[in-house]
C-alpha cells in the first residue's frame, strides 16, 4: 500500500495493544494495522465464533505478539501493557450482541463495563504516556425512538443489557478522564482518552451468532430461508473498514501536538440517507447473491430491541475530517464477494480482506490532514 494512503504515516513503527483481535473488528483492524508498518499486539480470549476471521485469515501471523488473557485480568493486562510499551491502546475487547446480552446479562455488564474500567485502572497505575480509544456503540444512547439521529451530546442509556452496558462503559470512561486523565492536562499525565461509537457493521469473516451477516450466510449454504426477528428496525449499516477508519483517524489525531481536542465521544456511522431498515439490507443481500429467501420470525414475546438507531457524524466530518466513502449497496456487494471467495477458496480470506483495505484507502486517500 503507498505510504501516502497511511493516514499521514501516523502508525508506521508505532506500537500498537489491541484488545479483541481475535473478534470480526479486531482481526481486521490487525491487518489494516500490518500494512501500516505498526507493531501490533493483540489482547483477548480465543476467538468467539468457529469459524473466525482471525482464523481463517491467518490474523497471528502479523501480530508481534499475542496475550491470551481476559480484559477483566488486572494482573495479566498489566503485565501486557508493561511488555507491548504501546504508544495508542484500540480497546474492542467486549460481549457485542443485545440478544446474547438477554441471555448472559451479568457477563455482559461485566465485560464491557469492568473489562473497560480495568484497562482504564491499568494505564492509571502504569501512569505512562499513550493515546487510547474505548470503542462503544451507537447503542449507548438513550433511545427515544424519535428517529432522531443522535449527536454525541445526547444522553446515555439503554433499555436492554447490552446497550446499557455501552451507556455505562461511556460514562466510565468520562469519569476516568474527568479524575485521572483531564484533557487540559494532558501534557503532564500524557494519556489521551477518547470513546468511538459506530453503527452496525458488515463485511466478509463475520460468523457472529445472531448477527444478521452470519444468519444469512448460514442460511444460504443450508438453502433454508434467513430468519428475521425485527424486519421493520432501522439500522445505520456501513462496512466494517469505514468505523475502523475512524478509530484509526481519532487515535492519529490524539497522537499530535492538540491531542487534548479529541478526548471527547465520537460517532462513525453512513450518511443519514442511507440508514435502511433489516428487511431492506436482507433482501439486497440475497439478490447480490442471487439466490434465497427470508422468513419473519417476529413475535410479541422476542426479547426487544431498538426500533430505529440513527447517527449523526457531523462532528467527525467537521473536526475529524472524516466521512463514510462506502454506500451501502458496495458495502453489501463487497461482503457477499468476500463469502464468495471464502466459499471458493477459504484460503484466500486475508488477500480478500487486504484487497478491501487497499480499495477503501485508495478510495478514501488518508493523508495526514485527514480525508480528500
Amino acid at each position: 500500500m503507498p505510504q501516502q494512503l497511511a493516514f499521514g504515516g501516523a502508525f508506521a513503527g508505532r506500537r500498537i495493544l489491541l484488545t479483541g483481535d481475535t473478534g470480526f473488528k479486531g482481526s481486521w483492524l490487525s491487518l489494516w494495522l500490518h500494512t501500516l508498518g505498526a507493531r501490533v499486539a493483540g489482547y483477548a480470549l480465543p476467538p468467539p465464533t468457529q469459524p473466525s476471521n482471525f482464523e481463517v485469515a491467518s490474523v497471528a501471523e502479523v501480530l508481534e505478539r499475542h496475550y491470551d488473557a481476559d480484559v477483566r485480568d488486572r494482573v495479566a493486562l498489566l503485565a501486557a501493557l508493561n511488555t507491548s510499551d504501546p504508544d495508542v491502546v484500540l480497546h474492542l475487547a467486549a460481549r457485542t450482541t443485545v440478544r446474547d446480552s438477554y441471555v448472559n446479562p451479568i457477563e455482559t455488564f461485566s465485560v464491557n463495563v469492568m473489562g473497560t474500567a480495568v484497562l482504564l485502572d491499568a494505564l492509571r497505575e502504569r501512569a505512562r504516556p499513550c493515546a487510547v480509544v474505548i470503542v462503544s456503540s451507537d447503542k449507548c444512547y438513550a433511545n427515544d425512538e424519535s428517529g432522531r439521529p443522535f449527536v454525541e451530546d445526547d444522553p446515555m442509556g439503554g433499555a436492554d443489557p447490552y446497550s446499557a452496558s455501552k451507556g455505562a462503559v461511556e460514562l466510565v470512561v468520562a469519569a476516568y478522564r474527568h479524575s485521572f486523565f483531564p484533557p487540559e492536562r494532558l501534557s503532564r499525565h500524557g494519556i489521551a482518552v477518547a470513546t468511538a461509537r459506530a453503527g452496525n457493521v458488515i463485511g466478509g469473516g463475520d460468523w457472529t451468532p445472531d448477527g444478521i451477516v452470519a444468519d444469512i450466510m448460514r442460511a444460504l449454504r443450508s438453502g433454508v430461508p434467513v430468519p428475521i426477528r425485527s424486519p421493520d428496525a432501522v439500522r445505520p449499516w456501513q462496512h466494517v473498514l469505514e468505523p475502523l477508519a475512524g478509530y484509526l483517524s481519532l487515535a492519529s489525531r490524539l497522537l499530535g501536538p492538540d491531542g487534548a481536542e479529541f478526548c471527547s465521544g465520537w460517532n462513525f456511522g453512513p450518511d443519514e440517507r442511507e440508514t435502511r431498515t433489516v428487511k431492506d439490507l436482507v433482501e439486497c443481500m440475497l439478490h447480490e447473491w442471487g439466490a434465497g429467501s427470508w422468513i419473519d420470525l417476529s413475535r410479541p414475546d422476542n426479547p426487544p430491541e431498538a426500533g430505529v438507531l440513527r447517527l449523526s457524524t457531523s462532528k467527525a466530518a467537521a473536526r475529524l475530517g472524516w466521512q463514510p466513502r462506502w454506500q451501502t449497496n458496495e458495502a453489501i456487494a463487497r461482503t457477499i464477494a468476500w463469502y464468495r471467495r471464502f466459499e471458493a477458496d477459504p484460503s484466500t480470506a486475508r488477500s480478500a480482506c487486504l484487497d478491501d483495505i487497499q480499495a477503501y484507502a485508495g478510495q478514501a486517500r488518508l493523508t495526514a490532514g485527514g480525508w480528500t
